[in-house]
């Protein structure tokens, strides 16, 4: 009923901090990730694809944890450029889809809008074009823009069984708050910081706008959302997107330590990197080497 992870799994800045320095021989990031966490979400799919073959390998590599799952993002060329899309482009996205999905492995497809993506009926049309092509999928939709929240837009997500992400972000203008709404049986929150002079600033990279790492009182506030749902029956999925430095990872690993009360296992990398993960950690995760 309750998956954490991070958005992406990947990162040159998690070398040293999260990951070792040099992973041992034969093995790869996603099979060390899977230790710790028992959810992902897919980054790479939003730029392109992935193909079956890359899928086949993730697989592979989280086979050792029964309870894994994935979340794909949506192709940007049907979220983002918005322009036309046929059948050849959905059988594109549908084939690595479709290996995760027989493997038992996909949660959900992430369908991710900009905040410039705000409601009106042209925009309505597209969404709902969108969402009747892979309806075969279980579906999440991330809108930043509050225009949408509204009852005939919720209406049409809840009477298809389609999941609105809580979400997280500066809110800047028409921006979407960290608003609840549970229309599904799949509760989907995604953390993506609150670094408000970044997000909008066109000249700052991907780690400077990602580049946040959450109090602890932040933290025990998603814990009540998430908690809320679970209560309710829902299956509860918490994405953290601050990945700069490692962040993401810490942040999961306190939210799921206020969550649920129990010590999660940190790697010795983490709690090098951030100290108080020493208070929460879980004090028999084997390997782990005498820090203090």
């Amino acid at each position: 009923m309750l998956y954490i992870g991070t958005a992406g799994w990947s990162y040159p800045d998690w070398q040293g901090v999260f990951y070792p320095s040099k992973l041992a021989r034969g093995s790869h990031h996603l099979q060390y990730y899977a230790r710790f966490f028992n959810f992902v979400e897919v980054n790479t799919s939003y730029y392109h694809p992935q193909s079956a073959q890359a899928s086949k390998a993730w697989v592979g590599h989280v086979a050792g944890r029964d309870d894994f799952q994935f979340s794909v993002k949506l192709w940007q060329k049907f979220v983002l450029e918005r322009t036309t899309f046929g059948r050849e482009e959905v059988q594109l996205v549908r084939a690595g889809l479709d290996i995760l999905q027989d493997a038992g492995r996909l949660s959900a497809l992430l369908v991710q809008f900009p905040q410039s993506f705000k409601l009106d009926l042209e925009n309505r049309s597209w969404l709902y074009r969108i969402l009747t092509a892979f309806k075969m999928y279980p579906l999440v939709v991330e809108l930043r823009h509050k225009s949408w929240l509204q009852e005939e837009s919720m209406r049409m997500l809840e009477d298809n069984k389609i999941s609105l992400a809580t979400i997280d972000q500066p809110v800047i203008g028409a921006g979407l708050p960290l608003t609840q709404v549970d229309l599904s049986k799949l509760s989907y929150f995604r953390f993506h910081g609150r670094n408000e002079k970044m997000w909008f600033n066109e000249d700052a990279s991907r780690d400077e706008r990602y580049d946040y790492d959450y109090a602890p009182d932040e933290i025990a506030t998603f814990a009540e959302h998430a908690r809320a749902s679970i209560e309710g029956g829902k299956t509860v999925v918490a994405i953290f997107n601050n990945h700069f430095h490692g962040q993401a990872p810490k942040n999961a690993f306190e939210f799921s330590h206020t969550l649920t009360g129990e010590k999660p296992p940190v790697p010795d990398e983490m709690v090098l990197a951030y100290r108080t993960l020493a208070e929460i950690r879980k004090p028999d995760f084997p390997n782990q080497m005498e820090l203090f």
